[in-house]
């Protein structure tokens, strides 16, 4: 079995609803996308996936949908407030966690095409969550 890993940092704003710890402010993190691909066969190049192909897609839509933006539940209060002052946003139908949040960078590095095995997302250098898809 074949793997290659790529990392993808970012900076993001959440917020958690319904939670009575610090994470129900707004704050932000320096997070890391840590993506792992799988497979059994290489290509005619000798590689599994090319790593600019990742970079060309994955890295790409993270910088422009997930960079630099709030990441909040569609139904936070602060919602309109950002909308109408052009913030920057990326809504969720649930909390945005570190694991919902690997998984749904899990879920676009899978509709690319690439053979996903799995995604972690560090919020801080010593707390992170994954997501498997199994």
């Amino acid at each position: 079995m074949f793997r290659v890993t790529q990392n993808i940092e970012f900076c993001y704003g959440h917020r958690l609803l319904n939670y009575s710890g610090k994470c129900r402010h707004l704050h932000g993190h320096n997070g890391l996308a840590v993506i792992e691909l799988e497979g059994e066969e290489l290509d005619d190049r000798g590689m599994l996936v090319d790593f600019s192909d990742i970079k060309k897609s994955v890295r790409t839509w993270v910088d422009d949908e997930l960079d630099h933006r709030m990441i909040l539940n569609e139904n936070d209060p602060a919602v309109p407030f950002f909308q109408e002052q052009g913030e920057p946003l990326y809504l969720l139908p649930h909390n945005p966690t570190a694991e919902t949040i690997a998984k749904l960078i899990y879920d676009f590095t899978q509709s690319q095409g690439f053979p996903v095995r799995e995604v972690g997302l560090w919020e801080t250098p010593k707390s992170f969550a994954t997501y498997t898809g199994c």
